[in-house]
């Protein structure tokens, strides 16, 4: 059914949803995890829902030796086991007229030019008009070479009426440096407005539901400042270990991965001021005026913290520590947990610090942002009335439990005074009988629709870079490994200290 509404496009857009037109959708690396889990799910849901037209074309390109066929059964299997929506015959049938494969290698100008013959085959067949997204699922190495064959061969030639656009999935470079190069590379052949990087944390409900808690009710911005909070924690913990993702990770470690891309962006999301609207442009302009503002203070040895996971027990099994995994060196010092404080240099934050935190091995998987409220400047009770309260809190729960909790000081029933903390909790399951879009579908919608308000831009990309690479230079200059901690606990010692200097402590999830 048609039901994509896009929560940041202006009021007068909302009234209709909003159904991509003739395009087509190709996916380098195809044959990877994210194309099987995420991407082909999320097209077929889309397709699905009913905004996907019949004039949709979806290519892959990998190296495996296959037919059309062969292709079309990957994506069936990988439907029936990832898709949110139900499996309906007739809308497979529809999307598997148009589904294609090109076998080959990046350095094939034959395959690159099978690949041109297979997008115009589909422009005439499906009438797609010429519409193309190129999705780059592979590692930013690949890139450059990509993009020179698909100017070798006239893929992304601009023609009146007609769009071609390019994804790129993070990470944005390693470095400042390596961003800005992949950038100039990426943009020898595409317009700024035609590439969309995908931060996937971008398109989860919970994310936007901060824009809408924010600047949709009157109760809560008053006191969204240091006049009122005290410090802000954003916190996202997996309980899971690195997989068979050790080519991938060891060496790039968790701060590059998600910290500089997904934290920072949460950061700016809860610090930015109101937008004068939601589109694309006033929006991006209040997140690059926080990450500009944004530092970390200068003595890195007590603002920030590392380590890496030791063998332990979590969730009733044991398991191995990260310099036991399958491809990962005996004396690796890749961090499993990264934490820094933030501070932003503006009159809403001055004096809050943030606390940004990401591991691997964690008691349990949790994404969320809190902002802890300053005590009340004076509390009428006795220290027995009130020895388990804690402060105000309002946290915003990403994932897994979508929804918001907000924690304060209430009296306990009997016939004495008694203050104890509760919470008052919001849960999305429980409030909405509207289920919600994967984060891929309305970024894939997005892409289609040349819809940018959730896409970073890559002045963003510069910023969360210039705030992390400092970090990442002092830890690279140390001679010790990262602090280790055991599988299945909160994280290394360095970690806890690190709010402790500034009298806080971390929230247990």
């Amino acid at each position: 059914m048609n039901d994509y509404v896009n929560p940041l496009r202006a009021p007068q857009d909302r009234r209709l949803p909003r159904v991509a037109g003739p395009c087509v959708l190709v996916i380098f690396g195809v044959t990877g995890d994210l194309s099987r889990k995420k991407l082909m799910p999320a097209v077929y849901d889309l397709a699905n829902r009913g905004l996907l037209p019949p004039g949709f074309g979806l290519v892959g390109f990998a190296r495996r030796d296959w037919e059309d066929q062969d292709f079309a059964q990957v994506v069936h299997d990988a439907v029936k086991e990832h898709a949110r929506t139900p499996f309906r015959e007739e809308v497979w049938q529809q999307l598997l007229e148009g589904i294609r494969f090109v076998s080959g290698t990046f350095d094939s100008d034959e395959s690159f030019e099978k690949l041109r013959e297979t997008i115009t085959d589909l422009d005439s067949a499906r009438g797609t008009g010429g519409n193309h997204a190129f999705y780059l699922s592979i590692p930013p190495s690949g890139f450059e070479q990509v993009m020179a064959q698909l100017s070798r061969h006239g893929l992304a030639e601009r023609k009146v009426g007609n769009w071609n656009r390019v994804v790129i999935e993070k990470p944005f470079g390693h470095d400042l440096a390596s961003a800005k190069e992949l950038n100039r590379v990426v943009e020898t052949l595409f317009q700024p407005q035609e590439v969309f990087r995908i931060d996937h944390y971008l398109g989860k409900e919970t994310v936007q539901n901060m824009l809408a808690l924010r600047f949709a009710n009157q109760m809560f911005e008053p006191i969204w400042n240091n006049h009122y909070v005290s410090h802000v924690q954003i916190t996202m913990a997996e309980d899971i270990g690195i997989g068979g993702r050790a080519g991938y990770f060891d060496g790039i470690g968790i701060a590059r991965d998600v910290m500089q891309n997904h934290l920072l962006q949460l950061l700016a999301l809860a610090a930015m001021e109101e937008p004068t609207s939601f589109e694309a442009s006033q929006l991006r302009t209040e997140k690059k005026k926080v990450l500009a503002a944004a530092r970390v203070p200068g003595r890195y040895d007590l603002h920030t913290a590392r380590g890496q996971y030791a063998a332990g027990w979590q969730g009733g099994q044991q398991v191995i520590g990260y310099r036991e995994e399958d491809g990962v060196a005996a004396d690796s010092s890749t961090e499993t947990y990264a934490a820094i404080r933030v501070d932003i240099e503006n009159r809403r934050w001055a004096g809050v610090p943030f606390y940004l935190r990401t591991a691997k091995r964690m008691p349990r998987r949790v994404t969320e942002v809190a902002l802890n409220f300053k005590r009340a400047p004076h509390l009428p009770f006795t220290a027995t009335d009130t020895e388990e309260l804690g402060t105000n809190a309002l946290v915003m729960r990403i994932q897994p439990d979508e929804g918001v909790t907000l924690r304060f000081g209430a009296k306990v029933p009997g016939t004495q005074m008694e203050i104890r903390e509760v919470s008052m909790d919001f849960g999305y399951g429980g409030s909405f009988t509207e289920s919600s879009p994967e984060a891929y579908e309305r970024l894939i919608l997005d892409v289609l629709l040349g819809d940018p308000p959730l896409f970073p831009q890559q002045e963003e990309v510069e910023l969360s870079w210039q705030i992390l690479d400092p970090v990442l230079d002092y830890w690279s200059s140390l001679d010790e490994a990262p602090e280790e901690y055991r599988a299945g606990t909160w994280g290394p010692r360095s970690g806890l200290d690190m709010l402790a200097r500034d009298g806080f402590v971390w929230r247990r999830p």
